[in-house]
């Protein structure tokens, strides 16, 4: 069974409601930071690749800009920022993103 809720590292996403939450502070998410996060966070302390990423993002488009995935990551990192949740999503250089 699936659930709405996920939580790691004292985060919680709640994917029917479209909100992060963290230490008491919680905020909106677009459906792109929801599956970013959602990704991610199903798989703790494991790289996930930017191409399984982009794939599981926009369902194996034709084309997608591999810009576009950074620009969603940016902007997603603000928010976490924002809530106090520094540093959640790490780069792995050449590999992919990880929580």
């Amino acid at each position: 069974m699936q659930t709405d809720l996920i939580e790691a590292k004292g985060l919680l996403l709640n994917l029917s409601k479209g909100t992060l939450t963290y230490d008491k502070k919680s905020c909106d998410a677009t459906k792109n930071e929801l599956k970013i996060l959602s990704c991610l966070m199903r798989q703790p302390g494991e790289i996930v690749t930017r191409a399984d990423m982009i794939e599981y993002l926009w369902d194996n488009q034709v084309y997608i800009d591999d810009n576009t995935l950074s620009v969603n990551i940016t902007r997603l990192r603000l928010k976490l920022d924002e809530l106090g949740c520094f540093h959640y999503i790490t780069t792995k250089r050449g590999m992919g993103y990880k929580i």
